[in-house]
């Protein structure tokens, strides 16, 4: 296992080494609607984030009586 980490480490180094050896200016135009979807996949993963764990969230902000979590209310 070790030697296996190993051999990982010593390859990810001489990678960076010869990316960082063999650079070359790039002549690249980045579209100015990159950040905004960038910001656009930050946010969904937020807000996905925030409906996963809703119920936990509202059980940090609000409080019962015995200062546990109120269980779920049923429908009838």
């Amino acid at each position: 296992m070790i030697l296996k980490l190993r051999y990982a480490l010593v390859t990810f180094a001489l990678f960076l080494c010869l990316s960082l050896s063999c650079e070359k200016r790039a002549y690249a135009y980045v579209d100015p609607g990159s950040s905004l979807l960038m910001f656009q996949s930050v946010s969904a993963l937020v807000t996905g984030a925030a409906f996963y764990f809703r119920r936990r969230l509202k059980a940090l902000f609000t409080k019962s009586e015995h200062g546990e979590t109120a269980p779920p209310k049923e429908f009838h």
